[in-house]
C-alpha cells in the first residue's frame, strides 16, 4: 500500500529536519486516522522525502524528514492540456482530477466562442481548482504540481509553441491521426457545442492536428480525458520500443 504524499513548499532539507505541516494537511491526515509515528512522503519543491509523523494534535501537525526517496513520476515529455472554458465550470472540476492523474504538466484554460466567459466567476475558482489539482497529485503520487496558468483568449493558441499540437475534432476531416513522437505535446478541444468551423481551420492552419476518438460524439467533458490517455498509451508504447 503506498504511503500518504504531501506537497509542501521547497525548504532546506536534511535528515531529521521537522517540517511543520499546517492546519489542511493536519485535517487531512487526522481523516487518515494517522498515529504520531506513522510514514508518509513529502514534496518539498523538487524534492521528495520520506518521512515519519512527529506531531498530530488539534490542528498542528509535524513530521521528520527521514530520507530521501530518488523516484520519477512525471512524464517523459511536456503535456499541455489547453482546456476550453465550458459555461458549467463545474465542468473544470471534474476534469482536473483525472487529467492531473494521468500526467498533465500544464492546464491552460481557453476562452473558445462557444465558452460563455465571465472573468469574475473564473477568477473566484481558480484557488479551488489549485487545490484539486495538488489533491490529485497527492492521490496520484506524482512528483511535481502541473502548472495552472489564467485564462488565454482562443487566437493565443495559434501561436501555442509545443513540437507537436492536437486538436479533438468531432467532424470527420478524412485525414489519419497524427504520429506520436518524443517530443513537447500540446492538446485542446472545444467547449459545449464544440470548436467552430472557423476555429478549427484557424488551428489547423497554425499546425495543430485534427485527433478523431472514434466515430460517436464525445461531451465536452469526455473527450479531453480520453485524448490523455490515448496519448499516455503512445508514451507507454514508444518506451517499451525504446527498452
Amino acid at each position: 500500500m503506498s504511503l500518504p504524499r504531501l506537497f509542501m513548499d521547497a525548504l532546506p532539507t536534511a535528515e531529521n529536519t521537522l517540517v511543520h505541516l499546517g492546519p489542511e494537511a493536519s485535517r487531512h491526515l487526522k481523516a487518515l486516522r494517522l498515529k504520531p509515528g506513522a510514514a508518509l512522503e513529502l514534496v518539498l519543491g523538487e524534492e521528495i522525502w520520506t518521512a515519519d509523523l512527529a506531531e498530530l494534535d488539534r490542528g498542528r501537525a509535524t513530521a521528520r524528514l527521514v530520507s530521501p526517496l530518488q523516484e520519477e513520476r512525471e512524464p517523459p515529455m511536456a503535456l499541455e492540456a489547453c482546456l476550453p472554458l465550458p459555461a458549467q465550470l463545474s465542468l473544470f472540476d471534474e476534469w482536473l482530477p483525472p487529467l492531473v492523474e494521468l500526467g498533465a504538466t500544464l492546464i491552460q484554460p481557453v476562452i473558445y466562442q462557444r465558452s460563455e466567459y465571465d472573468a469574475a466567476k473564473t477568477l473566484a475558482r481558480m484557488e479551488r481548482w489549485s487545490r484539486l489539482i495538488q489533491s490529485a497529485c497527492e492521490q496520484s503520487h506524482r512528483s511535481r504540481l502541473p502548472e495552472l496558468r489564467a485564462p488565454i483568449p482562443f487566437e493565443q493558441l495559434l501561436g501555442w509553441p509545443s513540437s507537436q499540437k492536437w486538436v479533438a475534432y468531432e467532424l470527420a476531416t478524412g485525414l489519419a491521426n497524427p504520429d506520436f513522437c518524443h517530443e513537447s505535446l500540446a492538446f485542446t478541444s472545444g467547449p459545449e457545442g464544440g470548436i467552430t468551423p472557423g476555429e478549427f481551420a484557424a488551428l489547423e492552419k497554425a499546425g495543430w492536428k485534427p485527433v478523431s476518438l472514434g466515430r460517436s460524439i464525445l461531451r465536452a467533458v469526455t473527450a479531453p480525458v480520453a485524448l490523455l490517455g490515448a496519448i499516455q498509451f503512445q508514451i507507454g508504447r514508444l518506451h517499451s520500443k525504446e527498452d
